[in-house]
């Protein structure tokens, strides 16, 4: 029997072509890098409007106010606030200013020493309150709505249980509010740090610590494959513009104040005393059943920091009868920057919030109520699994990018066409003049 022959010119063909692909890419993504990126973050207009601290308020106004309450929106101690405004065609906060809506959005800053010893309390009662009245007086209004994100979500949580006068609706998005579960390995690690220890040795917890540990949580992917796809996608520039976004982002990590970080790994992770209404801010308890305004609770189906286990037990718990889960099948960053995301969050706010503008007792009209408790689905899944299946993998964790697909990136291209002591209640507000950006 002959032996089959090897098609040594095919295999030499072959080679030769792969090597000028790579030296095409190679000398497309040497010009790419060199030219000037449009990597800018936070890129809508605002005004800082109140200043506390280190704290300030940015007021993001739209053309036309279509709605009657504005939303002020608390992120997490922990990376920045920028993330709702991360880049044209994806932002959030455009979103809702396309849709009328008026915004407040806290910038936490950076803590110095100075902050070390400032607890929870110091940010919920003091500067959390101090904001709201703020805007409460600014805009001739009783009450405001509310949006809390990640940590700064639990926050909301405890202010619309200490202050539910002042609060008209509440969204909380990827909010741990039930930390008694093993799904996730940041519960686990949580449970088991010593947070006076580490809070005495740094003062405040080193936003860059914080930043490596999050990164070990998956460093396969979160590490090594995330730089795997910008070398393979290094020679289209609405990829890299993306990825560079999103990497300025991550590692742009505050400090966390020493006494908040101590207070909320102890009194949440370990001892989870918040969805037992246990918890206590300056002598008094966080009762969830005094959270009688409407509630609209997002989590994250893929969420390896925030699971959905640590989101869904609180509509359960609170005392508003005018409640709504919505899991999204993404993950902990995918809310806010995923495609398909963009198209159902943020709109969905919208449309929840203005259907509960009425000034009844309990915040809703009886037609709001009902068409909203015709829309409430228990599984609360936006998107069917056949649409986000292939982009689930992508998008369930921050791995640097957006979305890896080189189509994704083009897609992205066309569219482009404080003082030492503890802040007092009711301190003096400091109103800085507006400056545009």
């Amino acid at each position: 029997m002959s032996q089959p022959q090897i098609a040594v010119d095919l295999i030499l063909k072959k080679l030769t072509e792969t090597t000028e692909k790579a030296k095409t890419r190679a000398q497309k993504a040497s010009e790419i890098l060199f030219s000037p990126l449009e990597t800018e973050l936070s890129p809508t207009p605002y005004q800082v409007v109140y200043e506390e601290d280190r704290v300030k308020l940015k007021y993001y106004k739209p053309s036309e106010v279509k709605h009657k309450y504005p939303l002020l929106v608390v992120y997490a101690l922990i990376n920045r606030e920028t993330m709702l405004d991360l880049q044209p065609g994806r932002s959030v906060v455009q979103t809702f200013l396309d849709h009328g809506v008026e915004v407040y959005m806290v910038d936490w800053g950076y803590p110095t020493r100075k902050d070390q010893f400032l607890t929870i309390d110091d940010h919920v009662n003091g500067y959390m309150d101090n904001i709201v009245d703020f805007i409460r007086d600014r805009c001739g209004l009783p009450k405001v709505n509310l949006m809390g994100i990640c940590m700064g979500g639990a926050f909301s949580v405890m202010y619309s249980s200490l202050h539910p006068e002042k609060i008209k609706n509440l969204v909380t998005t990827v909010t741990p509010t039930n930390f008694d579960t093993d799904k996730g390995l940041l519960h686990i690690w949580m449970k088991n740090t010593d947070a006076y220890s580490m809070g005495n040795s740094y003062g405040n917890m080193p936003g860059d610590l914080m930043n490596l540990g999050f990164l070990l949580l998956n460093p396969a992917r979160l590490i090594l494959d995330k730089y795997v796809g910008f070398f393979e996608n290094m020679d289209n520039k609405g990829f890299v513009e993306n990825f560079v976004r999103m990497e300025k982002w991550i590692f742009d990590s505050p400090d966390v104040p020493a006494a908040t970080f101590r207070q909320f790994i102890t009194d949440c992770y370990k001892k989870n005393l918040l969805i037992q209404s246990k918890l206590e801010l300056d002598g008094k308890r966080v009762d969830l059943k005094n959270i009688t305004m409407p509630l609209l609770n997002f989590y994250g189906q893929y969420d390896h920091l925030v699971p959905p286990e640590a989101c869904e037990l609180l509509t359960q718990e609170v005392g508003s009868k005018d409640t709504e889960d919505i899991c999204l099948k993404t993950g902990h960053i995918g809310i806010y920057v995923s495609s398909k995301c963009q198209k159902e969050f943020a709109p969905k706010i919208v449309k929840w919030l203005k259907e509960r503008e009425g000034d009844g007792e309990d915040g809703t009209s009886e037609e709001a109520a009902a068409e909203a408790g015709a829309e409430h689905e228990p599984t609360g899944q936006l998107e069917t699994s056949a649409e986000v299946a292939a982009e689930a993998g992508a998008e369930h964790e921050p791995t640097g990018q957006l979305e890896t697909s080189a189509e994704a990136a083009k897609e992205d291209k066309s569219k482009k066409k404080a003082k030492s002591a503890s802040p007092k209640k009711k301190s003096k507000k400091r109103t800085a003049s507006p400056k545009g950006k």
